[in-house]
């Protein structure tokens, strides 16, 4: 009987721990807000630094692109100077106009200008600014090639791929993909207007309210393992992949024969691949973070309100970073929200 007693004391104690691993794994982390200033963008470097970007949808813009310390410090990224620019001021190549993405790769930071504020059209070619993170000084400047972009394009985010030597990038504006050979540095669109680029809908329900805009290639995620590019619009609920190497030496028939849909999703926003091959994003109608296993099983990370509109993601030290851009919620203004970065452990 003391035997049975003791097993039974462990079995418990057990089940407790294990419960306890659970919450603590679905446990959302702030680490910063920042009041009405929208934030889209974050990036965490591989040394832990933390970057976050600031979409131009409107004038009231006081940083385009800032690091977050360690601290909590907000720094203006690389400099004041750059993030200075104003509606209706010159654009040069020293001043960010409209920037929609920032992602840490190895030593540098991509930032992803649009030059298209306000959603008014092209003001110049989208480009991407390349800073050396060990100087925090310009490194490169990628400027999309003219037959790769249209005039009411919005280049949306972007996927590095190290063994094809480029970068791939989605218009949410034109259904499309962009795709950037680094060792030539030109660009080239694909899947143009393609069934698997467009938006499915014309609006999304949250919370029992109508969100009424149309939205088409947006979320996208690079799985170097299976070497195929993934991709998903943002009014859509069908997640699509075709081949890397298809998309650097293909032609546009091979191209579009190699698309597959994946899988059946919520809608989502931005997306990413952990190193187990987990696929992340969000369910935006109903608060939630999911992910797609590559047994192809959809489960919840985490859901409530603590997840307002989980935007654009990021993973370091076993935790996935995420921003609430609340974007549904911004009808009247964003200078009364407040919107924040947030983490949660995916890892033990």
């Amino acid at each position: 009987m003391r035997i049975q007693i003791i097993l039974l004391a462990v079995i418990l104690l057990q089940s407790c721990v294990n419960q306890k691993s659970t919450s603590d794994k679905s446990d959302v982390i702030e680490v910063v807000q920042f009041k009405g200033q929208q934030v889209t963008g974050v990036s965490v470097s591989h040394t832990g630094r933390v970057f976050v970007n600031f979409p131009r949808w409107r004038e009231s813009v006081e940083n385009s692109v800032v690091e977050v310390a360690a601290d909590g410090k907000i720094i203006s990224y690389p400099s004041e100077k750059w993030n200075k620019w104003e509606i209706g001021k010159s654009i040069s190549d020293s001043v960010f106009v409209a920037i929609q993405s920032v992602v840490a790769h190895n030593d540098d930071l991509y930032v992803l200008d649009t030059r298209n504020p306000l959603f008014a059209g092209v003001k110049d070619a989208p480009r991407l600014f390349v800073f050396d993170l060990n100087t925090n000084r310009l490194k490169d400047i990628l400027v999309l090639s003219p037959k790769s972009y249209k005039p009411t394009s919005y280049i949306n985010d972007l996927r590095i791929d190290e063994r094809n030597n480029c970068i791939y990038m989605t218009d949410s504006g034109e259904p499309g993909l962009v795709v950037l050979n680094l060792s030539t540095k030109e660009s080239k669109r694909v899947l143009d207007h393609h069934y698997s680029t467009r938006a499915e809908t014309d609006h999304l329900t949250i919370n029992g309210v109508k969100w009424n805009n149309t939205v088409h290639s947006d979320g996208i995620a690079f799985n170097s393992k299976t070497n195929r590019l993934y991709y998903h619009s943002l009014t859509g609920y069908n997640l699509y992949s075709v081949s890397a190497d298809l998309l650097n030496n293909g032609d546009k028939e091979q191209i579009e024969a190699d698309v597959k849909l994946v899988a059946k999703t919520a809608a989502p926003d931005g997306m990413i691949f952990d190193d187990k091959g987990n696929l992340y994003f969000a369910d935006l109608e109903n608060n939630k973070i999911q992910y797609l296993t590559p047994d192809g099983k959809i489960n919840t990370l985490c859901e409530g309100e603590k997840i307002r509109w989980a935007d654009t993601f990021s993973i370091f030290n076993g935790y996935l970073f995420y921003t609430n851009s609340r974007i549904n919620e911004t009808q009247n203004g964003v200078s009364d929200l407040t919107f924040s970065i947030n983490k949660i452990k995916i890892e033990d």
